[in-house]
């Protein structure tokens, strides 16, 4: 900053005494030699010239506003998954930590129990019955149509096959519940034990369970996350809720590495006002984020829509005891420092609240004028 008023010291300098060259010449006697007086002051065309002073008219543009917020990632529900067994059992192998990635398909652990064993004998032994029961339905069937046999024989036959096909049926859904396939499965290779199989790619983000534990149904033995389809879960206060809405770009960044900008749409808002007074704001990365760890907060800032407003060039204003100023051309190269208040910037211009769309401005080396203005002595 104070380099910045000593450049604008010798500009005016420069500039005074461009002026006292030109009147003291006297090669122009008609031209009224430079002034400044309260907020008017006036240059010669040759102080225009090297001072490099550009004029202009404020102009309408559409001015982008930012809202800055804060968030953290989470994931969608379809992507967290709390991993249970439908049937209770010992943990007899288990080698998972939190953090570790898996694989769809892979093995998570293995339990242990006698009812495994239970319910794999049951399948097989109504399945040899449901073979003996079909051979006598289909000879049943035959005696039937050559009225060898009663209806009711033909009828007891039939509905005993029909509930073994049933019963068959159910234990093998059963059995394909607890990761055993029933087409595979014989008198050979019935086991204790059974594995428990991860349903999809991701992560562990926890491991409630140990080996030689004894876990139920309900019970929740681990937690597992995909995080292909991250999002980012910003809040918006009551205040800024309307000025929200689907569709906005978000740039988004964690508070430890400002410098990684990420680029996300906002998908959905949620309609209810929480105890905060604040709403959720659901956005999509526009890239897979798999660097990105749920629960991580980040800070983020809304693009809101555009808006037509009147805008002049940053170079156009000058700042002078905590106020913001034009100057506007009167003519004959005289100029006046008018107030004007500023609302947001973007992109080198920024928007005038004040009414001054039918004035000439300085919209290029304002500051120069100040500087002549106020360094008069």
């Amino acid at each position: 900053m104070k380099k910045s008023l000593i450049l604008f010291s010798c500009l005016a300098i420069l500039l005074t005494a461009c002026g006292n060259r030109e009147t003291n010449n006297g090669s122009d006697e008609s031209v009224e030699p430079p002034f400044s007086s309260g907020n008017r002051t006036s240059l010669t065309a040759e102080q225009m010239e090297n001072g490099e002073i550009v004029l202009g008219r404020p102009e309408r543009r559409e001015m982008r506003s930012i809202l800055k917020v804060n968030g953290m990632v989470d994931v969608a529900p379809q992507n967290l998954l709390s991993v249970s067994f439908p049937l209770g059992g010992y943990i007899k192998n288990i080698r998972l930590l939190p953090g570790m990635k898996i694989k769809k398909g892979s093995v998570l652990c293995t339990l242990e129990d006698v009812q495994y064993i239970q319910l794999q004998q049951d399948y097989l032994s109504a399945k040899s019955s449901l073979q003996f029961l079909e051979t006598d339905f289909l000879r049943q069937q035959e005696l039937n149509t050559e009225k060898a046999n009663s209806d009711k024989t033909f009828q007891q036959s039939r509905n005993l096959y029909e509930s073994q096909k049933i019963l068959v049926r159910s234990l093998s859904e059963k059995l394909r519940l607890i990761n055993i396939n029933p087409d595979k499965l014989n008198e050979n290779n019935i086991s204790s034990s059974v594995n428990i199989i991860s349903p999809i790619d991701g992560y562990v983000s926890r491991v409630n369970v140990n080996a030689g534990k004894y876990v139920a149904p309900a019970d929740v033995l681990f937690e597992l996350i995909n995080p292909e389809n991250v999002h980012l879960s910003l809040t918006i206060f009551e205040k800024d809720a309307a000025r929200v809405s689907p569709g906005q770009r978000v740039i988004a960044y964690n508070a430890e590495r400002p410098l990684e900008k990420r680029q996300a749409i906002i998908e959905l808002i949620t309609r209810n006002i929480d105890e905060n007074r604040a709403v959720e704001a659901h956005c999509h990365f526009k890239k897979t984020e798999k660097q990105l760890t749920p629960g991580m907060f980040m800070s983020a800032e809304i693009e809101l829509s555009n808006e037509q407003t009147l805008a002049v060039p940053n170079d156009a204003l000058v700042r002078w005891e905590n106020n913001h100023f034009v100057f506007a051309n009167e003519g004959n190269n005289v100029f006046e420092m008018i107030p004007v208040d500023i609302g947001i910037s973007d992109e080198g211009f920024t928007a005038v609240k004040t009414d001054i769309k039918e004035k000439e401005i300085v919209v290029r080396n304002a500051y120069a004028l100040l500087m002549k203005m106020k360094n008069t002595d």
